[in-house]
């Protein structure tokens, strides 16, 4: 495990009992490489996607998912997202394959099949409902 972004404090903040004190840490913010704006319609769509979900900007469309914070249980709602945003099934080891928005990008508009509609919103639905128990716990 290797942190994604790093933060130079001159001191912790703590608590008046002396812990960590987690809510008065500053955000961090992503400074990668230099950022590759997304190019197509569905590099865009993907890129507000993973903004969404990473919870950060200033990204480009070759920074991997997993060096800008991402987890496991994000490659999962990332899948679900795909397949109700564009409408295709996408395999997860797929998308665990494309983790950038260029790679995915060109999966999607590429290699993606269309699903059977009703049990791709079902799918979604449910993953959606479990992914947000999760996060929650």
């Amino acid at each position: 495990m290797v942190p994604a972004r790093i933060v130079r404090l001159d001191a912790l903040p703590l608590t008046p009992n002396r812990k960590l004190d987690r809510k008065a840490l500053p955000d961090p913010e992503w400074q990668g490489r230099d950022a590759v704006a997304p190019r197509t319609g569905t590099e865009r769509r993907l890129a507000a996607i993973w903004a969404e979900l990473l919870e950060i900007d200033g990204f480009g469309v070759t920074d991997g998912f997993f060096e800008l914070g991402g987890h496991s249980l994000l490659l999962t709602r990332l899948a679900a997202r795909v397949r109700q945003e564009f409408a295709v099934e996408l395999p997860l080891s797929l998308v665990f394959e494309a983790l950038t928005v260029e790679r995915l990008a060109l999966r999607i508009d590429g290699d993606a099949t269309p699903p059977d509609a009703a049990r791709r919103d079902a799918d979604v639905d449910v993953m959606s409902g479990l992914l947000d128990e999760l996060e929650h716990l």
